[in-house]
């Protein structure tokens, strides 16, 4: 466990000693790459320095956008690492995107051609938007599967075209809520005025509570849509609960930012204010910028990436990403596969979206990841860590995918500061990796923020389910600020939720506001939350589950200030309470209004608590404070440290 006032003990990043080897330069085809430090003449792709390098080699990448996937040779060694890295002062981008051009308007003939096998193209917003000249075509092959395409202008994320039309804030979208009379399948919605058939066969977007689905329309009719399957999990149309989204009709099209793809007949479709010829318009084409699935000792240092990510895979070790600019990583929006079952929708995109870090001992540090319908950074395998990053803007598709998604075991994430995320800011999910010893996560001084925007029941770091934790520590964490962009319940909402009976987990001297439901929140349904230690937090907690016999002994909670929901029989269930500060003592911290919870010299949570070593450590007083912070000890401060 990090022990309390002491940040320099949270894993700071250790500088990669320096090696020796050959040195070679990259640049786009046409630029002076090597600026007099070679007479050699420059690779123009990154791929013929990873054909090419041995241990100890550097790759020296000059400004430029590198439409590739990088796939190493061979690997380095613990004392001479292969290295990729962005020359000084170089712009670099490794993009999954690829140019696309040849649009033409199209032309009211051509909306009476397309009528001939959609009806009701003819008649609709498109052709209305055809007639005003902003709608343009152009042939391309992006592949047979609709749900995988993504298309940008000048670098920014185009959305399909839909109802209703969500705006281009990807965490922000207009949602439109199922009506009286819904059940079961079917949507009721008086807002739904397209004629009888209009949507068949149409993709529907679903949310509700902790699901988010996708299905296709079966039937429609003005007011309402049936689909082939209700929501997975709840199985149920939800009124004025569910949201939905319908997208894969080309009478949508028609407005800013929208495209349609023909996929039968290989041609795109685009609304402009002008035409898209004279912007960049690309589509992605490459899931991986760098496919380190098969290496080892790496380091891919300063690279940007557009459209793409980075995995690394279960024999990899010693890997480094470091300092990257990746936005875009991962898109999908497909989120059920045609699967019913809940296991499938939830954890859509969980372990292989965003930077992938599989294997052991690999780190991402000081990057900055945003914009993916999945993860920022998937944590799999054992030892890895992710360190100093700022992470936003992800999981738009909101499922339990994260800013980081942890898996596996004994793994670090500590100093990230991560916000505006469709569910979770830190999804833990433990799990053992066959062949290695397990051991505890340590999760530290993390700022969270702008989280449950896509998806309730949530917290900024979220752990389930009936796991034996191994003493996994969650601590000097700020989790603040959730931003649901829900009508539904906000039930759930927390720091921290050990749901559906986690248990071993130790959670201190963490600092919440915002919170529904308080700082912590345990839930010992199913199989109990046992032998969790909840120290010296601030900002109250709930009690769900916890209250029948043996449902949460050796869970201790102790030395905490704020609100504690649901302690009417918790101690039946073998849980310990004592020496916390409740809601109905004013705990006189500095500035509570700016969230500034030291305590003042006339707090009354000075010299109170039970003194645990490791935990509480630093009170200039004879006995330890209660709370997150020890009276006289310096402040400790989360979030990335640049």
């Amino acid at each position: 466990m990090v022990a309390a006032g002491h940040p320099a003990a949270a894993h700071p990043v250790k500088p990669v000693k320096p090696q020796t080897g050959s040195t070679y330069y990259v640049a786009p085809s046409g630029t002076d790459a090597a600026n007099g430090r070679s007479t050699r003449t420059p690779f123009q792709h990154i791929q013929k320095c990873a054909d090419v390098m041995v241990p100890g080699d550097t790759c020296l990448v000059l400004s430029g956008t590198y439409e590739e996937t990088v796939v190493p040779a061979r690997s380095g060694t613990a004392d001479r690492p292969i290295t990729y890295r962005a020359a000084p002062g170089a712009q670099v981008t490794v993009s999954g995107a690829s140019r696309i051009g040849g649009f033409e308007p199209v032309t009211a003939a051509d909306v009476t051609e397309i009528a001939r096998t959609d009806p009701y193209a003819a008649d609709s917003q498109f052709s209305d938007a055809v007639a005003a000249g902003h709608i343009y075509r152009t042939d391309v092959d992006l592949g047979s599967d609709v749900t995988t395409v993504q298309v940008f202008t000048d670098k920014k994320m185009n959305i399909e075209a839909q109802w209703p039309y969500p705006g281009l804030d990807l965490l922000d979208p207009t949602l439109q809520y199922a009506g009286a009379g819904s059940a079961e399948a079917t949507i009721a919605d008086p807002d739904q005025t397209r004629p009888a058939g209009y949507w068949n066969g149409a993709r529907a977007l679903t949310g509700y509570w902790y699901i988010s689905a996708t299905t296709t329309v079966k039937s429609s009719a003005p007011g309402s849509v049936t689909l082939d399957v209700a929501p997975p999990c709840v199985h149920k149309v939800v009124p004025k609960e569910t949201r939905y989204a319908l997208s894969g009709k080309i009478g949508e099209l028609a407005r800013p930012g929208e495209w349609f793809y023909d996929a039968a007949a290989k041609q795109l479709y685009l609304y402009g204010t002008d035409d898209p010829d004279g912007h960049v318009v690309e589509a992605k084409r490459r899931t991986l910028g760098f496919d380190l699935t098969k290496a080892s000792h790496t380091t891919v240092d300063g690279i940007g990436l557009f459209a793409t990510t980075i995995a690394t895979g279960p024999t990899s070790t010693g890997v480094t990403l470091d300092s990257l600019k990746g936005q875009y990583l991962s898109h999908y929006t497909d989120i059920t596969r045609g699967a019913t079952d809940c296991g499938s929708t939830v954890t859509r995109g969980v372990g292989d979206t965003g930077i992938i870090v599989d294997g052991t001992f690999n780190k991402v540090v000081n990057s900055d990841l945003s914009l993916s319908a999945g993860n920022g950074i998937a944590l799999r395998g054992q030892n890895n860590t992710a360190t100093d990053n700022v992470i936003h803007d992800v999981d738009y598709m909101g499922t339990y995918a994260a800013g980081i998604a942890v898996q596996g075991n004994s793994q670090t994430v500590t100093h990230n500061t991560i916000s505006r995320v469709g569910r979770s800011g830190i999804n833990l999910q433990w799990n053992e990796v066959e062949g290695l010893t397990p051991g505890k996560d340590v999760i530290a001084y993390n700022d969270i923020s702008g989280y449950a925007r896509m998806s309730l029941d949530v917290a900024a770091i979220y752990t389930c389910c009936s796991a034996w934790m191994m003493g996994t520590s969650l601590d000097h964490n700020v989790l603040h600020d959730p931003a649901p962009a829900t009508t539904s319940t906000t039930f759930g909402i927390s720091g921290i939720y050990a749901d559906n009976g986690q248990s071993d987990l130790v959670i201190a001297n963490n600092v919440g506001w915002g919170n529904r439901e308080g700082t912590v929140m345990l839930n010992g349904l199913g199989t109990g939350s046992h032998d969790n230690g909840v120290y010296n937090n601030t900002g109250g907690m709930t009690l769900f589950y916890v209250k029948e016999p043996g449902q949460s002994t050796g869970t201790k909670i102790s030395n905490n200030i704020g609100m504690i929901r649901g302690l009417d029989g918790a101690t039946a269930g073998g849980l310990e309470l004592s020496d916390n500060l409740l809601q109905d003592v004013d705990p006189l911290f500095v500035d509570a209004a700016n969230h500034d919870y030291r305590l003042t010299a006339q707090s009354p949570a000075r010299n109170r608590a039970i003194p645990l070593p490791g935990i509480n450590d630093g009170s200039t007083d004879a006995v330890p404070s209660l709370g997150a912070f020890q009276y006289g000890a310096p402040a400790w401060t989360a979030g990335a440290r640049r």
